[in-house]
């Protein structure tokens, strides 16, 4: 079969498929609900994308169950009408994780796991093996700024770098030859229900590694792995176990420390994107690398200095000079504990500037089970915007709005707006650092806001 149509063509980790089937010579057509700067680029590459739900809008030469593999996302609700017509009339259906599955299961899969920081870290590998001279193929859940896009391609590497994604337990597709587990926090309950199901789910996970293989687990997780015998288990954090990082110095807006391994160490590994979360997420993806056998050192050190980082990962869009200067990060920080490491990466580089959070909620079930730490979290800024929750693929919740965290920040600046209101709440405001947190769509204000604060400059 040489043509492949998307159902749910819009979302990050399809757009990576789309892109290395295109690499490969098929035909490539879609459905999203809605365009957004990831569509558009996909088009320009030649994804033919409608945002008709319709079954007239789906091309007639993609109507043929003998020559058309059909891929969705269990974002795609079941009633959704091009996923219904490719149901009811014989074609091959496979989601996501199952594509990705076939990759580990003809290579040697890195695959990255876990509540938070998988995305990043992910990233990072891909980008030590990229520069190096093994390569990989990475399939990544954020646009690498150093590439422009979330797929990496080298038809000569064994290796692939796979965000193990967790919701619908789609990870449990994928064969990892090495797997990293980055936070085990509860999330997803809309799909767990308890947070003894949500471990259980990654434990599973680190029985589908290959043989000969590895397992790398962050300390201190409440998880209790169940590798095959003939896995290795290793841990990793910024300052213990097999992975470390030693001698730990921050100045001048860097972050540099020594990557200790079993049996050595590196000296003076600079992170790209100096925040205090990455030490973490750097030592995972150093780790990653060496347990494949193929770490250059030198490679390892000039990737992680040249690493820009993941779209919407801690990204600024205005930062001004001096010690008054504004500064504008978008981040895509979407679960408690994730929003909180943050915030105190923001008061770390500014310490002292008075910090506004605009949160977008992500999810009504998310928003619902975890309101209070939210609200907790949040009280810990100097003024707070809440915008309305963005509900991505759900149906709204009785009861369940933002006024269920807004209710309990008890910081005293606090207001609550839809996301239309956004760019002058915010214009209209003498902010010093603002941070914008969320998975939502809240960053596609930022260019126009940028633009107000630089005309009224």
């Amino acid at each position: 079969m040489k043509k492949i149509y998307f159902v749910g063509a819009g979302g990050i980790g399809m757009a990576a498929l789309e892109r290395y089937f295109l690499s490969q010579g098929y035909k490539v057509a879609g459905y999203d609900r809605t365009p957004s700067p990831l569509t558009d680029a996909l088009i320009s590459e030649g994804v033919v994308i409608s945002f008709d739900d319709s079954m007239d809008a789906i091309p007639d030469e993609f109507r043929d169950p003998a020559t058309t593999e059909v891929v969705y996302t269990p974002a795609i609700p079941d009633d959704n009408i091009p996923l219904s017509y490719f149901r009811n009339n014989g074609f091959n259906l496979l989601k996501r994780a199952a594509v990705l599955g076939n990759v580990t299961r003809s290579g040697l899969g890195l695959c990255f796991a876990g509540t938070h920081g998988k995305t990043t870290t992910s990233s990072m590998a891909a980008h030590i093996l990229h520069s190096g001279s093994i390569g990989c193929n990475a399939f990544l859940g954020g646009i690498l700024r150093n590439y422009g896009s979330n797929l990496l391609l080298a038809p000569d590497s064994p290796y692939s770098v796979i965000e193990a994604d967790e919701y619908d337990r789609s990870f449990h597709q994928l064969s990892p030859y090495i797997a990293v587990i980055t936070a085990t926090d509860p999330d997803h309950l809309d799909i767990y229900g308890n947070e003894e199901a949500y471990l259980e789910s990654f434990a599973h996970f680190t029985e589908l590694i290959k043989p000969g293989g590895c397992l790398l687990v962050h300390t201190g997780l409440k998880l209790v792995p169940r590798p095959p015998e003939t896995v290795k288990t290793y841990t990793y954090s910024r300052t213990s176990g097999d992975f470390y990082a030693g001698n730990i110095r921050h100045g001048a807006g860097k972050i540099v420390f020594d990557f200790v391994f079993p049996g050595g160490s590196i000296a003076d590994i600079e992170l790209g994107v100096p925040v205090e979360i990455n030490i973490d997420n750097a030592v995972a993806a150093l780790a990653a690398v060496w347990l494949t056998g193929k770490f250059e050192p030198e490679v390892a050190k000039k990737a992680m200095a040249s690493f820009m980082g993941p779209e919407r990962r801690f990204e600024f869009h205005l930062k001004e000079e001096g010690e008054n200067g504004r500064a504008i990060i978008d981040d895509y920080a979407h679960h408690p504990d994730e929003l909180r490491q943050s915030i105190a990466s923001v008061k770390a580089l500014y310490p002292g500037r008075h910090l506004t959070v605009a949160f977008q909620p992500h999810l009504y079930s998310r928003t619902r089970d975890f309101a209070p730490q939210f609200a907790d979290v949040l009280s810990a800024a100097d003024a707070v915007i809440l915008i309305d929750i963005y509900p991505a693929r759900e149906l709204p919740i009785p009861g369940v709005t933002s006024k269920i965290i807004f209710d309990h920040i008890k910081c005293a600046d606090k207001t609550m707006i839809s996301k239309e209101d956004f760019v002058n709440t915010v214009k209209n405001r003498n902010f010093e650092i603002l941070l914008t947190a969320g998975a939502g769509d809240l960053n596609l204000y930022l260019p126009e806001l940028c633009a107000a604060l630089t005309a009224a400059d």
